[in-house]
């Protein structure tokens, strides 16, 4: 049985500043959660989008630094990337695999796109995923309210197809039961 980790995406300043759906609720639920995992020794591990020249999230600018709300520690394990999977040129597949994590919970930013994309690349290379519903965001996106695309992928898409979606009080609740989560 592998280990577990927190995987946070894309939690960085430019988008939080955007104000995401239920952007306090999925703060706080953040909050919780990374607080959990450090406290039962489950590894937390950062991604972080770099937009490119002139974007919001362009590398080395205020906008592209992780929220600092929920700031790494300095011992935690932060993934640049390009792309909108958390696996793609990052190292992040090689470094699970090195520790031994086989178990990810999915949390961050934004649902449709780089959330998506993490959810069914992790899929595709064998993790066991768990995503907290109420721990993904993302904003209005054309004729799509967040609200809407928040629940339709957590719902119709990821949930008993590529991954379990649990609330993140349940999963909480579960983790506290938990004596060393980080191997479970």
């Amino acid at each position: 049985m592998g280990k577990t980790a927190l995987l946070v995406v894309d939690v960085q300043t430019a988008l939080l500043d955007g104000h995401p759906y239920r952007e306090q609720e999925t703060l706080k639920n953040w909050q919780d959660l990374l607080a959990a995992c450090r406290k039962k020794g489950v590894e937390v591990l950062y991604v972080r989008h770099d937009g490119g020249a002139g974007d919001e999230l362009e590398r080395d600018t205020p906008g592209w630094e992780i929220a600092g709300a929920v700031a790494p520690s300095p011992d935690e394990r932060i993934f640049d990337k390009r792309f909108n999977s958390a696996f793609r040129q990052t190292g992040l597949r090689a470094y699970l695999e090195e520790r031994g994590i086989s178990k990810l919970i999915l949390v961050g930013m934004q649902t449709e796109y780089c959330i998506d994309a993490t959810c069914k690349a992790a899929f595709e290379y064998g993790y066991k995923l768990t995503i907290p519903e109420d721990a993904v965001t993302t904003f209005d996106n054309g004729d799509f309210s967040a609200k809407d695309l928040c629940a339709f992928y957590t719902r119709r898409i990821w949930n008993n197809r590529f991954a379990t979606v649990v609330p993140t009080k349940g999963w909480l609740e579960e983790m506290e039961k938990q004596t060393d989560a980080g191997k479970r």
